[in-house]
């Protein structure tokens, strides 16, 4: 989910009917200036003063069909004219970087019980870099398509190529990002979105010998990367952290074969459905240590299966409802008049994962060629953990990531973060690893000051400080 609260795999069997495009389809300002300016947010319900832009607004991807995808830029807080763009996305797939990544991670507010208001995020990434969200594919969050088949029809491909369309477009609309240094992060199933869409920008930047969209690198934590390699890594992070039986472990190793998603059994779906409603029991499977909230189902365990793969703190100031918040938050008509959203009449409740999206088409099986690819055109990539995480956990990234052979430049060792180890870290040719520790799926909600340091040593192309380093020093 990327990253999500939850992670939204099983896909409710809706319909959306048709509706008009008032908005990004067939009734867009003139110029895109006007456009730009008419995206500002002035001010949003219950918002602290702040001192950064923002901007939120739809991009047509498919005029023929209806689709456009929803964005919400946060300005760097200071010097933004100088500071890079990164792209936020998060996983599901179907899940919203709205209600994850904006509003309870890397965004520069947080909602407070039932949605009332806002509060400022001290680690906010906006800090850094301008921080663009983008809820995608159509039928996530705010973003919409008028053809209802559409959404049976969404999958990898698709979904980068939107993602492409939208970028370019976004661009005309904000020129002035054009040529910006560009990064891409996020997480959980993300892990197909950010390279799939990396891929696409670089193979346009070849085509068209243009560094329009300069991306750099690209930041993923607790990634979806290999079906086989995540499977087997996340069985054993369930038995290796006492979250399942001995018995229920021999039983998967027994019937499930990995390495073949296509041909599981219902043996196999049968003990994967036991390890998550009986082993578990009703903890959050994002982060094993930190209470779940009291509204939380206990079927919602279940959605551990993800198609082909097994996906679908304590620490200061985290709710484990702030889930709730924001559905509350975003359903307010007054927020949703502020952010520009909804002005076609979406048929729909906004939800934090999508319950219109009806079925994935396709999914990459193994990430690990692409990354290949994307390490030998030069690319900053970083792929970090949360080690508490038992739906993408970090032995899962560890196992899949030792199957691309990369040689060690810098081996193991500890980072800090006020003196105390955030966590651990190998830099390898071509690729940073890193876990952080006490984190849940969603790192920066778990562990935010140690996901920003992080985060800036990303920007920085700095090695994590360890013992007797400044913080973003080198070994």
């Amino acid at each position: 989910m990327g990253s999500p609260g939850w992670y939204c795999i099983f896909l409710f069997f809706f319909l959306l009917s048709s509706h008009s495009a008032r908005h990004g389809v067939n009734a867009a300002p003139a110029s895109q200036e006007r456009q730009q300016e008419y995206d500002k947010i002035k001010s949003l319900p219950g918002q602290p003063p702040v001192s950064f832009a923002q901007y939120s607004g739809y991009i047509t991807v498919d005029k023929k069909h209806g689709r456009a995808l929803f964005y919400w830029l946060t300005e760097a807080a200071i010097d933004p004219t100088a500071k890079p763009l990164v792209l936020w996305l998060n996983g599901g797939p179907g899940c919203s970087s709205i209600a994850f990544g904006a509003s309870a991670e890397v965004g520069p507010f947080r909602i407070k019980k039932n949605g009332s208001a806002l509060y400022l995020n001290k680690y906010s990434w906006n800090r850094e870099a301008n921080i663009l969200f983008l809820e995608s594919p159509a039928g996530v969050g705010f973003s919409y398509t008028n053809t209802s088949s559409d959404l049976a029809g969404f999958g990898d491909e698709r979904t980068a190529s939107d993602s492409l369309t939208f970028l370019l477009g976004w661009l005309t609309r904000f020129p002035r990002y054009k040529h910006r240094d560009f990064y891409i992060a996020g997480e959980s199933y993300a892990g197909h979105y950010i390279p799939q869409l990396a891929k696409k920008v670089h193979d346009y930047n070849k085509v068209t010998k243009s560094n329009l969209i300069n991306l750099k690198g690209f930041l993923v934590g607790n990634p979806v990367m290999d079906s086989n390699y995540d499977n087997i890594g996340t069985v054993n992070y369930w038995w290796s952290h006492a979250l399942i039986s001995d018995a229920t472990y021999k039983s998967i190793l027994k019937f499930c074969n990995f390495s073949r998603p296509a041909d599981r059994t219902e043996k196999c779906n049968d003990i994967i459905e036991h390890a998550a409603t009986h082993d578990f029991g009703n903890i959050n499977p994002y982060s094993i240590y930190t209470p779940s909230c009291p509204t939380s189902s206990k079927s919602r365990l279940s959605g551990i299966l993800l198609k082909n793969t097994l996906i679908g703190s304590p620490t200061y100031g985290y709710d484990p409802c702030s889930e709730n918040y924001a559905v509350q938050y975003y359903n307010r008509l007054d927020v949703q008049r502020a952010m520009h959203a909804n002005t076609s009449g979406i048929p729909y409740k906004w939800t934090t994962c999508s319950e219109v999206l009806t079925q994935w088409k396709d999914s990459q099986v193994s990430m690990l060629p692409t990354y290949r690819e994307l390490i030998k055109a030069g690319l900053r990539i970083w792929v970090f953990s949360g080690d508490a995480d038992s739906v993408v956990p970090v032995t899962a990234t560890r196992f899949s990531l030792s199957h691309l052979g990369l040689p060690v430049k810098i081996p193991w060792y500890p980072w800090y973060s006020d003196g105390q180890v955030g966590g651990w870290t190998e830099v390898y040719q071509g690729l940073t690893f890193a876990t952080v520790r006490g984190a849940g799926h969603q790192v920066p909600t778990f562990q935010a000051k140690r996901a920003f340091s992080l985060f800036k040593s990303f920007l920085a192309g700095r090695t994590l400080a360890g013992v007797g380093m400044a913080e973003g020093g080198r070994p």
